[in-house]
């Protein structure tokens, strides 16, 4: 057997791995993730600087002067204006409505007639009482006459009787003639007095049925309408009016105030307050307490506190909300403490650590300045240092504001 020399060449064919065994590549899958990050972390991006190039809208306010000498704000609450006097006129009987003098907003003067009611049942009952008293009085005057004529025959049968011509039965008669016209003269003004008492009552009936106004005033509320049943007591049912107007007496304007119980010690009667209207923000109106109703709300945990108008403007009406702001007993200047140079809103004010500043506007930009703040008066506060009467502060100021950085005012 022959034996050979060549030498054996490897089978790369061998080394081949077969389809088998080879996983599944994830190229396309991997590319598409990558994009889906790339156009993500591009929209945050845009996004970002998108809301870096928009300008915030803000509002703004004015720094205020503080008056020198003010007193300090011990408490602030708020109320409505009531008036002291305030009635809805009634009539005293039933009965319908013939003649209404007045409408909403008429001024009325005490004892101005307001309406009538019908009053044709009443006034026959009175022109009945005054027939029974002229037939009573009629008839005295008859029996007077008759009483005189008795008298003249008793005296004739006196002097007969004297003279013994005249018996003791015919005198006898004669005065009982004279004392029975007396007693029927008696009774008759007993019946005169009856049918006056008559009268005053029918003439009350028919006075009822006019309704006059019992104080000066403005009607604030016209309640019935000509043809339409009143009643005290709507005893007619639910077409039955109870009331002819609503009548205010301006001159008895007053704040009502609910105070937190808590803050109830802090207010004491005469004590001074600033007050300002929800209608009039800008117009300061003056008054003192005059009385703490001494009960509380167990609902609302409030006291209710009244408050006298230093005066009474004609802007002024009843219900008006109003804010009211107690005032201290000792005077700033004399406290020793140091004298506000401004006045601004509190929403001004934000609190960096420890330190208190608020947002200056200047040439359309946002300006970072520190103030130190005092007391605080209504809503505003009182600026030590820091503002002059006059700046202009961003008012709410959002906690991403920066020092410098452009705005834009709210229109």
């Amino acid at each position: 057997m022959a034996i050979s020399t060549t030498t054996p060449k490897p089978d790369l064919g061998a080394l081949r791995i077969d389809d088998s065994h080879r996983k599944p590549r994830n190229t396309g899958k991997r590319v598409a993730i990558v994009l889906l990050v790339f156009v993500v972390l591009a929209g945050i991006a845009a996004a970002a600087y998108a809301f870096r190039s928009t300008t915030p809208v803000v509002d703004v306010t004015t720094a205020s002067k503080a008056e020198v000498g003010g007193r300090a704000a011990l408490l602030n609450a708020s109320g409505y204006v009531t008036p002291r006097r305030r009635a809805t006129i009634a009539a005293k009987i039933t009965g319908r409505v013939t003649s209404v003098h007045f409408d909403e907003g008429t001024h009325v003067q005490e004892g101005q007639l307001l309406a009538t009611l019908d009053d044709s049942d009443v006034q026959r009952a009175l022109e009945s009482a005054k027939a029974d008293r002229d037939t009573s009085q009629a008839a005295i005057a008859d029996y007077q006459v008759q009483l005189k004529n008795a008298e003249t025959e008793l005296n004739r049968a006196q002097k007969l009787q004297a003279a013994g011509v005249e018996t003791q039965q015919a005198l006898d008669s004669a005065i009982m003639t004279a004392d029975s016209l007396r007693a029927k003269i008696a009774l008759a003004k007993q019946t005169v007095l009856g049918s006056a008492a008559r009268i005053n009552e029918a003439q009350q009936a028919v006075d009822n049925t006019v309704i006059r106004a019992p104080y000066a005033g403005i009607v604030v509320s016209k309640d019935a309408q000509v043809g339409e049943m009143v009643s005290p007591v709507s005893a007619g049912g639910g077409f039955t009016r109870t009331g002819i107007a609503t009548i205010v007496d301006m001159k008895s304007l007053e704040m009502e105030i609910d105070v937190s119980e808590s803050y109830i010690a802090r207010v004491t009667q005469g004590q001074r307050v600033k007050a300002f209207l929800d209608a009039y923000p800008d117009r300061e109106l003056g008054g003192y307490v005059r009385t703490v109703i001494p009960t509380a709300d167990r609902q609302k945990a409030t006291v209710k506190v009244r408050i006298t108008f230093d005066k009474i403007e004609d802007f002024i009406l009843p219900d008006m909300g109003i804010k009211v702001t107690f005032l201290g007993d000792e005077e700033i200047k004399k406290s020793g403490a140091p004298a506000p140079v401004a006045l601004v809103a509190q929403d001004a004010i934000r609190s960096d650590g420890e330190q208190k500043i608020v947002y200056l506007l200047k040439n359309d930009h946002a300006e970072r300045r520190a103030v130190k703040v005092g007391g605080t008066r209504g809503s505003d506060a009182e600026i030590l240092a820091g503002l002059a009467p006059g700046d202009t502060v961003i008012l709410k100021p959002l906690d991403s504001l920066k020092d410098g950085q452009a705005v834009e005012i709210r229109k």
